[in-house]
């Protein structure tokens, strides 16, 4: 492909793309499709000579479109959002053309000197103390792999990736029952055993019992085991179940553990001062982390991990061999040293063109929009008498479940097929979760694109396809 060629395919695909965002509400949520349908479509083996983008492209939008789950429809109420705004999407496209690997400030010194700025911009946003600095992060999942290896590391006096774990006390590190389940996955990566992971019980709200907490770090420390670190939940998966941060941190503080908050997806409501009273105290934190690929608008990977103390995370993850130093040059950042992965994507641009096309005032209206719009749904089921609402919003997040006045048949059983109902419909596009020990449905919202009338839709898609079940 000479470049006359890249210039008309790129306008093709950039027409597309905006044909696609305009098309969206049209579409069904989420993929109508069955399992293997799509891979019938594609050929078994590769081709041997090139074929013209003519008919690459047209298998493309033959093929692919109607085998997604639109993640950018303004009902896609499942899970988390997963945003991608117009304006970050376009510097996703510059950072895909230049195709820098952004390991060490040398490789690419202004993606590095960006990123720095550009932490800083959210650390400013967010109102955290001067202190923390950070780095973007491929997802939470790693970020929160690189706050455990950080506790593993800080607790063995930096001895753990030299010597190994052989011999060395059993470490512990402790976190609420409705964590996660990354945490579980960066303990058995971390070499630590998902065994010493220590959930503790929660509240009635969802919330980690500090008195139990203290209770089990006592035990453990009674029993011979090293208290390591102290994992933090700000707005749950589930039902958004949120921790006394405060209170948490400095018990954490008082027992020498490292603090790892994860506000994953809460972290970018944090950007309005009124919904800062749920993580009141993170500045005792060690390690926080929050995602704006979720709610912000930055698309997919870009995990914002702040940290109060950035040589703890080097002491741990630094390694350089003699063709990743650079000479000559003081005071530079090298971001590879910051976390797991050695090569590293130019995360930051899409920051940068994020925060000054919509402005923070921009995005916190979006965020607010969405809080306000969950609530009246929330209310609106709760006025419906054959309707529950099973968890209040945490911010744009709430469970409700069908529960007709006098049925006798299994609530649990009824409400795996309205989730399956509704989803097959297409017109929303919800997820069930387990709330005491009941079968509830999550409503969250948070679609860049969405308008106060799809939660009309929802609403009315939820009661009519419940009644008619």
């Amino acid at each position: 492909m000479d470049n006359n060629e890249f210039r008309k395919w790129s306008h093709k695909a950039s027409d597309w793309s905006a044909d696609y965002r305009e098309t969206l509400d049209d579409r069904p949520v989420r993929a109508q499709v069955k399992p293997g349908e799509i891979g019938k479509l594609i050929e078994e083996v590769p081709p041997e000579m090139a074929q013209d983008m003519e008919t690459i492209f047209a298998d493309f939008d033959r093929i692919i479109p109607g085998g997604m789950t639109h993640w950018q429809h303004p009902r896609f109420f499942a899970y988390f959002p997963s945003n991608a705004a117009p304006a970050a999407l376009i510097a996703e496209q510059l950072a895909n053309t230049i195709g820098a690997q952004c390991m060490l400030w040398q490789t690419s010194p202004a993606a590095t000197e960006l990123e720095v700025k550009m932490v800083d911009w959210l650390r400013q946003a967010l109102d955290l103390p001067e202190e923390f600095k950070g780095t973007f992060q491929d997802t939470a999942s790693s970020s929160t792999l690189c706050a455990i290896l950080t506790m593993r590391e800080r607790a063995l006096n930096w001895t753990g990736n030299k010597t190994g774990l052989a011999g060395q006390k059993t470490l512990r590190v402790y976190a609420s029952k409705g964590t996660h389940s990354s945490i579980d996955k960066a303990m058995w990566v971390a070499g630590l055993g998902q065994d010493n992971l220590v959930h503790i019980p929660i509240d009635a709200k969802g919330a980690m019992r500090a008195d139990l907490l203290q209770e089990a770090i006592d035990a453990d420390r009674k029993a011979g085991y090293l208290p390591a670190g102290l994992v933090v939940c700000v707005g749950g998966t589930s039902i958004g179940a949120t921790d006394n941060v405060e209170a948490l941190c400095a018990l954490g503080r008082r027992e020498d553990l490292f603090i790892h908050v994860d506000a994953a997806w809460a972290g970018s409501a944090m950007i309005c001062p009124e919904y800062r009273h749920l993580w009141q105290g993170v500045e005792m934190a060690d390690s926080i982390v929050f995602n704006p690929h979720k709610w912000l608008g930055a698309p997919m990977e870009c995990s914002a991990h702040f940290v109060r103390e950035p040589e703890a995370l080097v002491r741990t993850l630094a390694i350089q061999p003699e063709y990743l130093k650079t000479y000559g040059k003081e005071g530079l950042v090298n971001f590879s040293e910051w976390s797991v992965q050695l090569g590293r994507r130019f995360r930051a641009l899409k920051i940068w063109f994020l925060l000054r096309a919509y402005g923070l005032e921009g995005l916190r209206t979006m965020i607010r929009n969405h809080v306000n719009w969950t609530q009246k749904l929330a209310t609106q089921l709760q006025g419906e008498s054959d309707f529950e609402v099973t968890s209040q919003p945490v911010l744009a997040l709430f469970s409700f479940r069908y529960a007709p006045p006098g049925y006798e048949g299994d609530l649990d059983e009824l409400n795996r097929r309205l989730v399956n109902t509704i989803n097959d419909d297409g017109r929303i596009y919800l997820t069930q979760t387990l709330h005491g020990g009941m079968q509830v449905i999550r409503f969250t919202a948070g679609s860049y694109e969405m308008e106060e009338n799809d939660i009309t839709i929802a609403f009315e898609t939820i009661c009519e396809l419940a009644r008619a079940l």
